[in-house]
């Protein structure tokens, strides 16, 4: 079985930094722990409120990180300028509004097409990967290949949800959109409430799967387990 890349979401390390306004935890030194310890990729998410990462932390980071440097986030004006200055290996396109707690759906590719297909075509213009967020289905992974995306990544908040009461029908579709996205030629990525529980199944289930992207969950499990540990820990689920 093929391995899956694991990228931590350092948001909520972010989070604490900002709370006390000094640079303690030191996001870049964090990135590159997060790596030596096993992780394949660092994502972060810049909300128009800088709440998390602020804007002026990608250029450190894009510096720093040695695996795969993934910017996520809804590609506003500032959004899109920012990440084409900083040229990351991957963009993923997440459609939440400014005052979004989280992320909690996937793109219209149908609705937005006219407007994915632009920012797509300059995203890549810099040399970046783009994926889009998408609901696992069938449609939206179509309009998602019409649009010139290189990936989607599913939205897995409905499946963890659902995981515990019925695994099998929590997974159902995303196994089929899955199966579809690698036929037209897509990557499949994927992320939202994904954990310790509910990964290695996620996992096994669909084909096709090359990367998930973790922050919430392997954080608060850092928390008791420790960095180093908790990212070994995802890792054994994924291979």
């Amino acid at each position: 079985m093929e391995s899956v890349r694991l990228s931590v979401n350092i948001n909520k390390i972010a989070l604490i930094r900002n709370s006390r306004g000094a640079n303690l935890p030191d996001l870049t030194q964090i990135a590159r722990d997060c790596e030596a310890f096993g992780a394949q990729g660092i994502t972060v998410h810049p909300r128009p409120d800088e709440r998390h990462v602020r804007f002026d932390d990608l250029p450190l980071l894009k510096a720093t990180v040695r695996t795969e440097f993934n910017i996520e986030g809804n590609p506003d004006p500032r959004f899109l300028r920012e990440v084409m200055l900083v040229k990351p290996h991957q963009a993923t396109l997440v459609p939440d509004g400014p005052q979004a707690l989280t992320s909690d759906q996937g793109w219209d590719t149908a609705k937005y097409h006219d407007f994915l297909v632009d920012v797509v075509a300059q995203l890549q213009s810099v040399g970046t990967r783009v994926s889009i967020f998408v609901d696992a289905e069938e449609r939206f992974v179509e309009g998602a290949k019409r649009v010139g995306a290189d990936r989607i990544e599913f939205y897995t908040g409905h499946y963890a949800k659902i995981f515990s009461q019925d695994p099998q029908k929590a997974v159902d579709n995303h196994v089929r959109c899955a199966k579809l996205a690698t036929e037209l030629g897509l990557g499949v990525n994927a992320g939202h409430d994904l954990n310790l529980k509910n990964l290695k199944f996620y996992k096994e289930q669909v084909k096709g799967l090359m990367e998930v992207s973790i922050g919430h969950a392997l954080v608060c499990d850092a928390l008791y387990y420790g960095l180093q540990n908790t990212i070994q820990m995802y890792l054994r689920q994924l291979n």
